[in-house]
């Protein structure tokens, strides 16, 4: 069954004082067979959208899928299987997929992704599966098939905000990596190859070690990789870092500035020389701890074990020792600031995945981040389970209620 939502179709004129300018947004979104949706389109305006409803509707489902419009995994970081509709009494499911037309300042562009319909589910491969058994996520662009997902990132930024990132600052810094990563891919799309690659060369190299095998020329064509793109992944990270310093510095209003910082030897090494002396001193490195790292696995240094850093500036602690609630102020500070960035870089704001946020700010911040949203011209999504949540909203954003895997507009945006 087909469920639609067509807002700006259906109501032209019905969302009023919003920026419908040539942006970056979503005109259509449609997802198949995508955990609890058979199928459900929403046909869109720029404005920002509101998904209302109770707790396990389908909300976050529908923004999740919305992430598979970027490289990575998700915002779940999920297996590709486990997103497969499962109906009562069967074992699996049909391949997901999920597909847009994007506005962007210089026209639609056809996005789509989905698991690998040659893949069992689960991920054990077929025959027409790659060889290795390895999940594998197809990527098509305006109806081709693209060679990696580090084309989705050419055509739209996507950075997401939900609950389970409360403890980003408190837990491992891996975490706070990918979140970097993601807010790195909206300036530089080339990031998540680069990425992609160092960590293939990483887990090759670290396989080699341990069988006590490899040919000692393969690898240190592999550790060259590191070394090469290792570097050019924390000097993104550290451009990045750096930019969004400045717009943190520049902003204003409730939300608290954040001190950021990056941790990591290669951070170091380029804070202190040339790029070309920064990879030499990696490759030698990871030369010289290959009995070490046979032994632990993985590799002792590099910038796999980079770590965001942020303070509290105000008040003058660490952003992991704050409460959660100025834990996720510093989060949503910081994504604006990125932006804000993207909007002058780019000429068009992120889609930005605001999950249960609103329910956490004070009437004060949840009115800065509304009038933030609209005057960057930003289709931001958010959900929450109290419209009322949303009254600062009304009239300069789209409503949809989400119940048991349906969507359709709100009563309330009318």
């Amino acid at each position: 069954m087909l469920i639609s939502a067509a807002w700006g179709d259906a109501e032209p004129g019905a969302v009023s004082h919003v920026r419908t300018e040539a942006g970056l947004w979503l005109n259509r979104l449609l997802v198949t067979q995508f955990r609890c949706y058979a199928q459900a389109e929403l046909r869109l305006a720029a404005a920002p959208v509101v998904l209302t409803g109770p707790n396990g509707a389908g909300k976050t489902n529908l923004l999740e899928a919305i992430s598979f419009l970027s490289p990575g995994r998700g915002l779940r970081g999920a297996r590709l299987s486990e997103i497969d509709r499962r109906t009562p009494g069967a074992e699996a499911g049909s391949p997901w997929a999920v597909a847009a037309t994007v506005m962007t300042p210089e026209g639609p562009r056809d996005l789509g992704s989905g698991r690998d319909p040659g893949q069992a589910s689960g991920g054990h491969s077929s025959e027409a599966a790659n060889a290795s058994g390895r999940e594998r996520r197809l990527v098509r662009v305006d109806g081709a098939a693209a060679r990696g997902q580090q084309a989705l990132a050419e055509v739209l930024s996507v950075v997401w905000l939900t609950p389970q990132m409360d403890g980003l600052f408190r837990e491992g810094a891996s975490g706070r990596r990918r979140f970097l990563d993601r807010l790195v891919y909206g300036f530089d799309p080339e990031h998540s190859a680069r990425c992609n690659a160092y960590e293939h060369a990483l887990r090759e190299r670290a396989r080699l070690l341990k069988s006590g095998h490899g040919d000692a020329a393969w690898i240190a064509s592999l550790e060259d990789s590191m070394a090469t793109r290792g570097v050019a992944i924390a000097a993104a990270r550290l451009a990045t870092v750096e930019r969004l310093q400045r717009a943190c510095d520049e902003a204003e209003g409730p939300f608290p500035k954040a001190d950021l910082g990056l941790e990591g030897a290669v951070e170091d090494w380029l804070r202190g020389g040339p790029a070309l002396a920064a990879e030499d001193r990696l490759r030698e490195g990871l030369a010289a701890r290959r009995r070490q790292d046979a032994e632990s696995g993985g590799a002792g240094f590099g910038p796999h074990r980079s770590d965001l850093t942020a303070t509290h500036r105000s008040k003058g602690i660490a952003a992991e020792l704050c409460s959660t609630g100025e834990q996720k102020a510093l989060l949503i500070a910081i994504l604006l600031a990125h932006a804000r960035l993207l909007t002058l870089e780019r000429g068009a704001a992120p889609l930005l995945l605001l999950d249960e946020v609103a329910a956490h700010l004070d009437a004060a911040r949840r009115a800065a981040l509304y009038q933030e949203i609209i005057g960057l011209g930003a289709q931001a999504w958010l959900t929450g389970t109290d419209a009322a949540d949303f009254d600062g909203l009304q009239g300069r954003a789209q409503f949809f209620a989400v119940n048991d895997g349906a969507v359709g507009p709100a009563a309330a945006a009318f």
